[in-house]
């Protein structure tokens, strides 16, 4: 085994090698002591100590470590990837419950939350943090509803309430600011209540590649998996403000201008209605990937392309799709992008499908998000198979069947980023990659018998 450490000469004379090592050892056991206990032995071990790679202190950000140390808490972040990711925000938001919450480690999963509420800005937290810098980008129009996500996931596994109370008036605000709408187009169509967003030369959901400044997938308009994560977030800041209506506190100061649980509640409900009637593809049997399309042949319809965006219609705490509809949503994806490493980003026979992602980087680019299989998916096509199939854990194991003997391969130890559409799903992209672990790991703990 070769361990290395990038601390100080200080710390390294202190330790004599043979202690370091017990030390680590310690280490080492006492996260997977705290781990959930399916995460304790094989698989699910290797995992939670891969998870720990990725949960950092942000060292080129001292004022932002002062000032949270000064409220009580300590700076956290998470890398993406290694080697050539930062932190970014949807990254963090995503891989929060499987890096953190399901390993034990609830008090930097509540610093991580701080962290990124730090920063948020015109309702949106940042997207990521370029190398070196201590100001963030904000070109996402999903980081900050994955923020809702995280703060409920932490609340479920932990029961704490206070940091909830504490956010209130800045979740509020995102609510305000992406009704009234703010930076790169984010804002709800006043005609349906649907969340739109997109601006020239920005592609702002996950599907984020560019070739020489020119957008591969802009999905600009009004994104499925968008309006599922905006439901799910208007859902839980009613339920969140009928509580603190119910039982306000000092930490959750009133402000003038705030919503009410009430216009939150009608909010939601409109936005649903609007999406059932806008989404359903009754010809394919699926949802649109995107609807009011503004860019290309298909501007001002839906883009038909069958993409693994629409399980976030299903997976997420509070699904945004009628139930009668899940089946054959689902049925569609496990036949058309379902592989055992992941799913595919767009289904094979689209004109624009790539089978492989390799050669020059203006090629690989164009692949990233046309067919290529990302293993992160793995965790919302499970929450969503469960949903539909209660109980029916080998159906819901299919997209993650060869996961875990990634964790022999490629990156010892850990998961790739991406694999090739195509058998035999070489990996590729970043060798270790948060959300895939992360994923990985929450999918693993679902299915365990």
């Amino acid at each position: 085994m070769l361990t290395a450490s990038t601390a100080s000469w200080e710390d390294a004379h202190a330790v004599r090698t043979a202690e370091a090592t017990s030390l680590e050892n310690e280490r080492r056991q006492r996260l997977l002591c705290q781990a959930h206990p399916t995460l304790r032995a094989g698989a699910g071990a290797e995992l939670a100590l891969a998870a720990d790679q990725f949960v950092i202190l942000p060292q080129v950000r001292p004022a932002e470590e002062a000032r949270l140390r000064a409220e009580g808490d300590d700076a956290r972040t998470v890398i993406a990837g290694y080697h050539w990711f930062t932190d970014w925000g949807r990254d963090t938001m995503i891989s929060l419950e499987g890096l953190t919450l399901l390993t034990g480690r609830h008090v930097e999963a509540r610093n991580i939350l701080h962290t990124f509420a730090h920063h948020i800005r015109d309702g949106l937290i940042p997207n990521l943090f370029p190398e070196g810098e201590s100001e963030g980008l904000y070109h996402t129009a999903d980081a900050t509803l994955w923020f809702f996500h995280a703060l409920d996931r932490y609340e479920a596994a932990t029961g704490e309430l206070e940091t909830r109370r504490f956010l209130l008036p800045k979740l509020v605000e995102i609510a305000q600011k992406h009704v009234a709408g703010t930076r790169f187009g984010i804002g709800v169509d006043p005609a349906d209540g649907l969340l739109r967003q997109g601006a020239d030369g920005y592609a702002l959901t996950w599907m984020d590649a560019k070739v020489d400044g020119d957008v591969i997938t802009p999905r600009r308009g009004k994104a499925v998996e968008i309006n599922a994560l905006f439901y799910n977030a208007l859902v839980l800041l009613a339920r969140w403000l009928h509580e603190d209506e119910a039982a306000p506190t000092p930490a959750t100061p009133r402000l003038s201008s705030a919503f009410t649980a009430a216009e939150v509640e009608a909010r939601a409900q409109r936005l649903r209605a609007s999406f059932n009637r806008r989404f359903w593809n009754a010809a394919a049997g699926c949802l649109y990937d995107v609807v009011d399309v503004l860019d290309g042949a298909k501007a001002g319809h839906g883009d038909d392309a069958i993409r693994p965006n629409q399980l976030l219609a299903i997976s997420l705490p509070n699904p945004v799709l009628d139930r009668d509809k899940w089946i054959p949503v689902l049925q569609l994806v496990r036949d058309k992008l379902a592989t055992s490493f992941g799913l595919r980003s767009l289904a094979p026979g689209h004109p624009d499908y790539k089978p492989h992602y390799d050669g020059d980087l203006r090629a690989r680019d164009a692949a990233y998000h046309q067919g290529t299989v990302w293993g992160w998916l793995v965790g919302p096509f499970v929450d969503a198979w469960l949903k539909t199939f209660p109980g029916d854990r080998a159906g819901a194991r299919r997209g993650m069947g060869a996961l875990e003997q990634e964790l022999s391969e490629a990156c010892v130890g850990s998961i790739s980023e991406i694999f090739d559409a195509e058998p035999p799903f070489t990996p590729r992209g970043c060798i270790a990659q948060a959300w895939s672990v992360a994923e990985t790991l929450r999918a693993l703990v679902l299915t365990a018998d």
